[in-house]
Parts: structure tokens; sequence; C-alpha cells
């Protein structure tokens, strides 16, 4: 059933890149549509649509640069994750989630590698549209952007290690502990989740990035 749009080596064909991207452009149109931004400016707006556009680039290229790389996939980017969720914090919940499912698609044809449907829903879909999830605290004040990052960060790390117990464990070496296997998902994932949510907290409490970020924010959301 799939065949058309995945290889025998668990990778895309050019239909499957083809949709892929149609998706992500979809995503990324039905976001900026549903934009939940009060008041009487609801909807698309072309400033909508240069921020949104903006993050995902953002975190786009950001994710490529790894300060450390694990072996069986994930890795601590140059915070990354932020630029998403500073959108579901400035336009909500239902722009967040699908900008990040854009984005988690965009993550997907960099890397390809189905399993199955579900699967590519865990490592890509559901994870990175969590990040979206940030959007609940936007109203909750000085702190909101940060309970925001922390929870999204939870969020996308539980979708992984779903994946990494229904799939991913299939393939540990014969020699893996079977002590381990309960834990070793959440383990393996939240290691490098963390430390850059850690990282990111960091920077985000400095001083100067928070004064830039709240100017930024005034000019997305005006």
């Amino acid at each position: 059933m799939m065949s058309w749009l995945v290889n025998g080596e668990g990778g895309l064909t050019t239909a499957g890149y083809v949709v892929s991207i149609l998706a992500m452009v979809v995503c990324l149109g039905a976001g900026l549509a549903l934009a939940d931004r009060g008041g009487k400016e609801r909807g698309f707006a072309p400033r909508q649509l240069a921020y949104c556009a903006m993050a995902v680039a953002l975190a786009y290229v950001t994710s490529f640069i790894k300060l450390f790389k694990l072996p069986y996939g994930g890795s601590v980017t140059l915070m990354s994750m932020l630029f998403i969720v500073l959108v579901a914090n400035w336009y909500g919940v239902q722009t967040g989630i699908l900008v990040g499912f854009a984005y988690g698609l965009l993550q997907f044809l960099q890397e390809p590698y189905v399993l199955s449907v579900f699967q590519v829903c865990c490592d890509y879909v559901l994870a990175f549209a969590a990040l979206g999830l940030a959007g609940l605290f936007r109203n909750k004040g000085k702190n909101g952007l940060l309970a925001g990052y922390i929870t999204a960060v939870l969020v996308r790390g539980f979708f992984h290690s779903l994946g990494g117990y229904l799939y991913w464990m299939d393939y540990m070496p014969e020699n893996f502990p079977q002590s381990l296997a309960a834990l070793y998902p959440i383990i393996y994932n939240y290691s490098y989740l963390l430390a850059e949510g850690l990282v990111t907290v960091v920077v985000l409490k400095v001083p100067a990035v928070e004064k830039a970020l709240e100017r930024i924010r005034k000019s997305a959301v005006r």
C-alpha cells in the first residue's frame, strides 16, 4: 500500500518526497489561517506568515548545528526547538502545533526512514507538533515562555520514547542488557532533549535575551 511512497530500504521515493512537501506546505498554511491572535485580527496575516516562515527556517538551520550527537539518532542542537516554541507563544496552540507539524515533516525529509506510519508519527509528526503545546502558557505572564518550553520538551520526549518502545528496541543488539530495556528509550531520548533544554533555559534567563525576545514578540503580535 505504501510502496509508491517508501522504497525497500525505508527511505522515500520521489512521490513520497512530493507528498511530504505538499503536506508540510498545507500544514503551515493551515497554521497561519487558524492562528489564535485574539481580538478582531484573527486568521491569516502577512506578518504571521513572515514570522512563522522565519521560525521554521531558523529551527531547520540550527538543527544542523549539533553540539553533541548520539549514535542512534538524536542530538543537542543550537536551541532549534526554541523557534517553534516562540511561534506557539506568540500565536497560540493551534498555530504552534501546525507549524511544529510542518517542521517535523521538514526534519523527516532531511533523513527519512520509515518502519511504519505510526513510527513516523511518533518520531516526526507528533514529536515536533508537540512543541506547539507551549502555546498553552502564552497568557501566563513573565514565565509563560519558560513554562511552555519545558512542557513542549517533555511532551516531545514522550513521543520519541513511545516510538522507541514500539519500534526501535527491536533493532538493539542481541547482547543488549534486558534489564535496561524498560528504561532505555526514556533515558536515551530525554538525555539529549533535556541537555538542549537546559542550555536553552539558561540562555532564556539572560536579561539581554529576555529583553530582545520581548521586543520581537511585540513586533510579531501587533
